[in-house]
């Protein structure tokens, strides 16, 4: 299945410091002037290559409960996902290797892994190119595969990096209906939008008879809840997007491994990745890494891993289509495909200890979660 997801980030006020961005790995602090207009970040699901191959692995329909792997719609779509995805940001072509890359890509198609996402700035394009020659090598069948993609950094030309805030709502939605017209993907989102954004998009699709956005991309985890939990829920409701959400562990803050200081070969040991080693190591990280050990006791008795509570919990969320995960190693990858076990042991109780715990809860009049 080719996805197309258009999704956009205007940024028209500077990132928090807190918020790291996908689309350039240096500090949020020195968002550049381009990076403070609307840009467009087209998440688009891609053939990436034609493959003639006489025989094909497909992703049998027993693959889900041999493994356990649960399918959800995309929004209110029609096309089903699994409710785990394989994210390839910092990892695909930049810190682990192409045959790395292959192994994790293998452990999470036998797991039921379904959804895979990319952009075309991950690693300069690299992410994109090793994605699409491990499908072409494993002889994957493109139409069992949900590949997602992000457009925006894709040249220096001004006419190359986004439009201007006057018109750039119409306009994408009328790129994105032209791409889905002409084959090229079947549905298209948003990634980083605001509420309002996407009800703009929305109402221009029904206006002009375009194809309106079915998901957004957004930031969740344990730390990062109001986005999800206050503004998207009710477009879920109203008009049946849902969500794609990045980063559950938070860079790899809630794993626990930062609790002693920056292991070498982590994330944050990167020097692209000096905001997240600042991060980790302020007041508020400090904050986190205390409330992380509060969190291990509950996952203890659930008889699980911390990372894997976590994202169960993510799960936990109705509106939340995918949790895409971002892993460096096969063991990693299997642990957290491990959280599909854990989300029936997270009740109402143990949602509450967690929330007493992270004292973040957003304040709304609708509890969104199952």
């Amino acid at each position: 299945m080719q996805v197309s997801f258009a999704c956009t980030d205007h940024g028209l006020k500077a990132p928090r410091s807190s918020e790291p961005n996908k689309q350039n790995t240096s500090s949020p602090n020195t968002a550049s002037a381009a990076r403070a207009r609307f840009r467009t970040v087209a998440l688009i699901a891609r053939s990436l290559g034609s493959f003639t191959h006489r025989h094909h692995i497909s992703l049998k329909e027993s693959t889900g409960k041999l493994t356990g792997m649960k399918y959800r719609n995309l929004g209110k779509s029609g096309l089903r996902v699994s409710c785990l995805g394989l994210g390839t940001w910092v990892t695909f072509g930049g810190q682990i290797s192409d045959e790395v890359a292959e192994q994790l890509m293998t452990i999470a198609y036998e797991n039921g892994v379904n959804l895979f996402d990319t952009a075309e700035v991950y690693s300069a394009g690299k992410a994109e190119i090793i994605l699409g020659n491990i499908i072409k090598k494993k002889c994957l069948r493109r139409s069992s595969l949900v590949i997602t993609t992000k457009l925006y950094w894709g040249g220096k030309a001004e006419t190359e990096r986004g439009l201007s805030r006057k018109h750039i709502i119409e306009e994408i939605v009328r790129a994105m209906t032209h791409i889905i017209n002409h084959g090229m993907s079947m549905y298209w989102g948003t990634s980083r939008w605001s509420a309002m954004e996407i009800m703009e998009a929305y109402s221009v699709a029904r206006q002009f008879n375009l194809i309106p956005p079915v998901c957004e991309q957004a930031e969740y985890h344990l730390f990062q809840r109001d986005k999800v939990e206050m503004q998207l829920p009710e477009l879920y409701h109203k008009i049946g997007v849902g969500v794609v959400s990045w980063s559950p562990l938070a860079c790899g803050i809630i794993t626990g491994k930062y609790e002693n200081g920056i292991p070498e070969s982590s994330r944050a040991s990167l020097k692209s990745y000096q905001w997240l080693k600042e991060k980790i190591l302020s007041e508020d990280g400090r904050k986190q890494q205390a409330k992380l050990k509060e969190l291990t006791h509950i996952a203890e008795k659930l008889s699980c891993t911390l990372p894997q509570l976590a994202i169960a919990w993510c799960l936990r969320n109705e509106g939340v289509s995918s949790v895409l995960l971002g892993t460096s190693n096969p063991a990693q990858l299997t642990e957290n495909l491990g959280a599909i076990q854990v989300l029936p042991k997270i009740t109402a109780h143990v949602a509450s200890d967690i929330d007493k715990i992270l004292g973040n809860r957003p304040q709304s009049k609708k509890d969104y979660h199952h």
